[in-house]
């Protein structure tokens, strides 16, 4: 209790208590003792307003206060408590008051001992003053000491759990520095995911948009210098088409929605995204959905969705091939397989790639917990296979997750 407003009441309240004992119940036959007396409690009240108070420093105060107002505080006090209890040994009850300020005011356990002491010693001697015979000396002693005792040992146990208090508090600080660092980290690595997840999605979005368009584009131009009217026109149509595909695909961006074909039948998703391909490509894409019996979540539909998206993608960039299968199931549980298979120049696995394509895919495939398996060999084409696992229970049971493992690195400009 370390509020300077508290102890102001606790001194004023104390003090009066004891002058109207002194008045009402325990006051000497002399006027002058209780004159004294009287005197010696108004001057240790003005020695704890005057002296002692300045020097109690509340809690969140940097300033330091005067080292003089403590020993100039023990003095004067305890002269008050030696005059009064000199007076009438009732006015001993001042150390009820003297004991607790010495702790409060001393700034450390060492003063507040040495004050304690002095107050004890001037305890004993004004009470030995007042009866002025053995008995009073040896009463005094008694008191003194045992008054001293007490005072020592509960101001050691407060001091210890005040230093308690301030270690737990500093501790507290600490973590609650330590959590805001925490809490920017993760905010800082949240947003280096959501540029990541993003990136991913430009990608496989409007940057895969952007190349049909490109390749339309030159096919356009081409028939348009071989005076091919008409197939000029459907090439520009379907170029008009996807462009808003890709303006609805910027629009969902933005949204920070999944920029996914919308439809609610996931089989229906995938045959728009074929049909897309089949457009802008010399290939035969062929599309086998009959597998899909269950239903997936929205997370797993975009893996799905992404992965063939990117991988009919690098079919048209770099296969050359004129046949492609892609085969997708579902199952009651929700587990998905993906299985795109060309006839083009395929490449050889053992070289390195820094494409993105396939980098993203892993990315996307490892953060479902699935599968990802991308084999080839030089002109015997390419085959990728995905395999997520299902998010449904069946029959009461969870199914088992493949482990979130990245597949080894395939090479190829993929």
């Amino acid at each position: 209790m370390l509020k300077r407003r508290w102890w102001d009441v606790a001194v004023a309240a104390g003090s009066v208590v004891i002058a109207t004992a002194l008045l009402i119940g325990f006051n000497p036959d002399d006027p002058v003792r209780l004159a004294v007396g009287l005197a010696s409690i108004a001057g240790f009240a003005a020695a704890y307003f005057l002296i002692a108070r300045p020097a109690i420093c509340e809690p969140g105060e940097d300033r330091v206060p005067a080292r003089w107002r403590f020993p100039v505080f023990v003095v004067v006090g305890s002269l008050a408590i030696a005059v009064g209890a000199g007076a009438t040994g009732f006015l001993a009850i001042l150390q009820a008051l003297a004991y607790p300020l010495m702790w409060v005011v001393g700034d450390s356990r060492r003063r507040a001992i040495i004050g304690s002491a002095v107050v004890a010693v001037t305890i004993w001697a004004g009470i030995a003053i007042a009866g002025d015979d053995a008995g009073a000396f040896v009463a005094g002693l008694m008191t003194a000491g045992f008054s001293f005792a007490f005072a020592i040992a509960l101001g050691l146990w407060i001091s210890s759990i005040a230093e308690y208090g301030e270690e737990r508090a500093r501790l507290l600080a600490e973590l609650t520095a330590a959590q805001a660092e925490v809490e920017a980290l993760s905010r800082e690595r949240g947003a280096s995911a959501e540029r990541e997840r993003l990136a991913r999605d430009i990608h496989d979005t409007l940057a895969q948009t952007l190349a049909g368009l490109v390749l339309l584009a030159e096919r356009a131009g081409r028939q348009s210098r071989d005076r091919q009217t008409d197939a000029a026109a459907t090439t520009i149509a379907t170029v008009e088409q996807i462009a808003r595909d890709a303006l609805a695909e910027a629009r969902a961006l933005v949204a920070r929605t999944a920029a996914v074909p919308s439809e609610p039948v996931f089989a229906a998703a995938v045959e728009r995204l074929v049909d897309r391909f089949r457009a802008h490509s010399s290939a035969d894409i062929v599309l086998d959905a009959s597998g899909v019996d269950g239903e997936l979540d929205r997370e797993t539909q975009v893996v799905v969705l992404r992965c063939l998206q990117e991988a009919l993608s690098n079919v048209g960039k770099h296969a050359a091939a004129e046949h492609v299968d892609v085969r997708v199931t579902v199952d009651d549980a929700g587990a998905a397989t993906l299985t795109v298979t060309d006839d083009g120049r395929g490449f050889d696995p053992a070289q390195s790639t820094m494409g993105f394509g396939l980098e993203g895919m892993r990315e996307r495939v490892a953060i479902a917990q699935g599968v990802l398996d991308v084999s080839s060999a030089v002109g015997r084409g390419t085959t990728l296979s995905l395999r997520l696992p299902g998010t449904r229970t069946t029959g009461g049971v969870a199914p088992e997750k493949a482990p979130a493992t990245e597949p080894e690195r395939s090479g190829g400009p993929r």
